[in-house]
């Protein structure tokens, strides 16, 4: 695809252009030199290179001119035929299998497109769009899969407006692969149905555990690995009835960070283990209820970010970057500009290489 997008000026293709001129260089190379420089076979490069960057039709075409343009060449002026039938084969036959090379080269490409289509369907049906001010927040967001191809991998996030105030949910699954993008969109269905129903934001980080564990146990019957699986998540609750409160479940994530004008601070400091591990220590987590000021941002992210390091091995100074750069722009601290921020520190700490997928999250209450 991005190969088509650099062949084409102002909307139209020109991938007919290069093999063209090449055919055009050497036939007036070979007119125009001793008959002892006979390059006239060398057309047999033409339709090579038209069934890399041109259509089927297209490399057809230049298939039947170069063996057109062959004959033409080697019957002019008074050293004819000295090329002969043998290259005469030779370029009718290159032309043959550089038609058959391009009919693989477009089904491959079909096959890519349809395979594309499909992980863009699995990423929006995973990670849903969400509507500017959903569930009275404003909120940007930014996905990164490590996997470029599959588009979508074991991160999650989602929003959940309820009567009892607006959800929030982000986390990463552990591992990677379809297996990992199963589980996440189980733990995005149980918080859409009991973020909007529970009135206790607990009950909902209760079922979240609950789900992780049924879905382990799912692919244990099915022996099927990832019957150890867990997920790292940040439960957030926004209630309807306090505005300067938001109510945090931390299930072995990165803490969310508070971004203002005045600086960044951590929101808890509290923090049990992940979802499906939970029965490993003292149950689940303890949900926090912090204060939050209208103006401060709430800033999610996944291990992409914190994790990400530079050609010497130094992980991202995430606090470090953004303290400074509020220092200089407390603007910042908007959602939309605070996510393209974090996302533009993430690939220039890393150089453009993701070695897991990164998605960054900020909120903040309307």
């Amino acid at each position: 695809m991005q190969r088509n997008q650099l062949l084409r000026v102002r909307g139209r293709s020109v991938a007919w252009l290069p093999p063209l001129l090449l055919l055009a260089a050497i036939a007036a190379a070979d007119v125009n030199t001793p008959a002892s420089f006979r390059i006239v076979s060398w057309i047999v490069l033409v339709p090579g290179i038209a069934a890399a960057i041109c259509g089927l039709r297209g490399t057809a075409v230049f298939a039947v001119l170069a063996l057109a343009t062959y004959v033409v060449v080697d019957d002019f002026g008074p050293d004819r035929h000295l090329a002969g039938l043998s290259d005469f084969v030779l370029v009718a036959v290159g032309g043959g299998l550089a038609t058959l090379a391009c009919v693989v080269r477009v089904r491959g490409e079909e096959r890519m497109l349809h395979m594309m289509h499909i992980a863009e369907t699995t990423r929006r049906t995973v990670l849903r769009s969400l509507p500017p001010g959903f569930g009275g927040v404003d909120h940007a967001e930014v996905y990164l899969a490590a996997d470029t191809d599959a588009r979508v991998g074991g991160d999650f996030y989602d929003i959940q407006p309820s009567p009892h105030g607006a959800r929030v949910l982000m986390g990463d699954v552990q591992g990677k692969g379809l297996a990992a993008v199963e589980t996440a969109a189980a733990l995005l269905g149980t918080f859409r149905e009991a973020g909007y129903h529970e009135p206790d934001l607990a009950t909902v980080a209760e079922r979240l555990e609950t789900r992780m564990v049924r879905h382990r146990g799912h692919f244990v019957a099915l022996g099927r690995e990832g019957g150890d699986r867990f997920a790292t998540a940040v439960l957030l609750g926004f209630p309807v009835d306090e505005a300067g409160v938001v109510e945090v479940v931390v299930f072995g994530h990165e803490p969310p960070l508070v971004v203002s004008a005045a600086g960044l601070r951590s929101l808890t400091t509290g923090g049990g283990l992940p979802l499906g591990l939970t029965d490993l220590g003292d149950g689940l987590p303890e949900m926090r209820r912090e204060a939050l000021a209208p103006d401060e941002t709430v800033l999610l992210v996944t291990d992409g970010v914190t994790e990400s390091r530079d050609a010497s091995g130094a992980f991202y100074p995430l606090d470090d970057d953004l303290a400074r750069a509020l220092a200089t722009d407390p603007g910042l601290a908007d959602p939309h500009r605070l996510v393209a921020f974090v996302r533009d520190g993430t690939l220039r700490h890393s150089g453009g290489h993701l070695a897991d997928d990164t998605t960054v999250f900020a909120l903040r209450r309307r």
